[in-house]
């Protein structure tokens, strides 16, 4: 059957060339086709190199990208939220130096300064000795390489410590000093810093801002600032809050909530000092009323209201002072009789009758309640003093006592333990 009409089919019509091939003639033609097949290259349809090579090209662009990425999201963080600390307009004063170095190899204290600030008058590795640090129990520990501290507490983690500085014609300073020896300096040439209970914030003055920023490792973070009357402090951390002091000639606080607002004016117009904070929130402090100082409990929510007061003791202005964890105690520098002291007062009576027991001589910095019933503090020698409640009011103030290994004239700084 013919497939295509109108044509012959060589079936019928015979071939148009000549089949008579020889077998050896055949082969060796089939051999010649296949051998030229096999000389010839040919494009693959796949190329499996040139696959590989695009594709790592590929990776290694994402990869590229991916730590620009990240380089530059660390750079504005840092930059806005570290050398901006010193940069911006409208500031009085040195700008502070922040410093924060994530290579834990490097163990010297640093001397670079954030890009494009000033450096601040800063200590220098050839001015700094060495802190002493006393435990509540008597225990002695020596931290090198840090400057004259004000105030030591531990690390969030407990793998160190941030020592705060005394202050300095050039301002203060804030390092981290960790377990295996490194060194860091976090604040230089900043005004009044307060420490977080449990150090995961610190808030300073610089230049005519307050700033509150947060912990990590050996760097600042998250760092929030507003505007501030001239001589306005922070006092210590509320919660998320900062009490803050707008002029320290006169009294009266206000309650500063980063990220939220602006620092308002002074929300009470009596209050001096404060020292601590009772279970239920309100915060014990001194105010001033009828030309006499008293104890108050101030209610944080209702704009730092008085709502219990004790105007028995003759308080000092100094604004030393701790409370037991459990709120019941009080110990405040005071006066009884002639006789310049260090008072224990029981907050549960606070009211018109309110009295007061010398508990010891007067204190000096920080005071750590080791349990209900017992307190230690330093005297203004730097002996250690360790207070009884039970004695002290059985009429037995506690006696100032020498830490071993403290020499004459050496102030050492009171931490809660080590």
């Amino acid at each position: 059957m013919n497939a295509f009409p109108g044509q012959p089919d060589n079936l019928t019509d015979g071939p148009r060339r000549s089949y008579q091939v020889r077998p050896d003639e055949l082969e060796g033609a089939v051999r010649e086709t296949l051998s030229h097949q096999v000389a010839l290259a040919r494009p693959l349809g796949v190329d499996p190199a040139g696959q590989a090579i695009r594709r790592a090209n590929r990776i290694r662009r994402r990869r590229t990208g991916a730590g620009v990425a990240v380089a530059a999201v660390v750079t504005v963080l840092l930059s806005a939220g570290m050398a901006r600390l010193g940069t911006e307009t409208g500031r009085d004063g040195s700008p502070i130096v922040v410093i924060g170095d994530p290579d834990q190899a490097s163990r010297p204290i640093p001397t670079a300064s954030v890009p494009g600030v000033d450096p601040a008058p800063g200590p220098s590795a050839g001015l700094l000795g060495s802190e002493t640090l006393v435990s509540a129990d008597g225990r002695r520990l020596v931290l090198p390489d840090v400057g004259p501290a004000e105030r030591v507490q531990l690390l969030p983690g407990g793998n160190g410590w941030l020592v705060v500085g005394t202050p300095t014609a050039a301002g203060r300073s804030l390092w981290t000093v960790q377990d295996d020896g490194l060194v860091q300096v976090l604040l230089a040439g900043a005004g009044a810093i307060v420490l977080a209970a449990e150090s995961g914030q610190v808030a300073w003055r610089d230049g005519s801002d307050l700033l509150v920023a947060g912990v990590v490792g050996n760097q600042l973070i998250g760092a929030a600032r507003t505007p501030a009357p001239a001589g306005a402090v922070p006092v210590r951390f509320v919660d998320d809050s900062v009490l803050v002091r707008p002029d320290p000639a006169e009294a009266g606080h206000t309650l500063w909530r980063p990220g939220v607002g602006q620092l308002t004016e002074a929300v009470d117009q009596e209050s001096l000092n404060f020292y601590g904070r009772l279970p239920d929130g309100r915060l014990v402090g001194q105010i001033s009323r009828a030309g006499r100082t008293c104890l108050a409990l101030l209610d944080p929510t209702r704009r730092l209201n008085p709502v219990q007061t004790g105007c028995g003791p003759d308080l000092s202005q100094d604004g030393v002072g701790g409370v037991s964890a459990d709120g019941r105690w009080l110990l405040v520098n005071g006066r009884v009789g002639e006789v310049d002291s260090a008072l224990l007062v029981d907050l549960r009576r606070l009211g018109p009758n309110t009295t007061a027991v010398a508990a010891g001589p007067p204190m000096t910095g920080a005071i750590v309640w080791s349990d209900e019933s017992h307190a230690s503090y330093l005297d203004g020698s730097g002996a250690l003093v360790r207070v009884d409640v039970g004695q002290a009011r059985a009429g037995t103030p506690a006696s100032p006592a020498a830490v071993p290994g403290v020499s004459a004239g050496d102030r050492p700084v009171l931490v809660a333990d080590f």
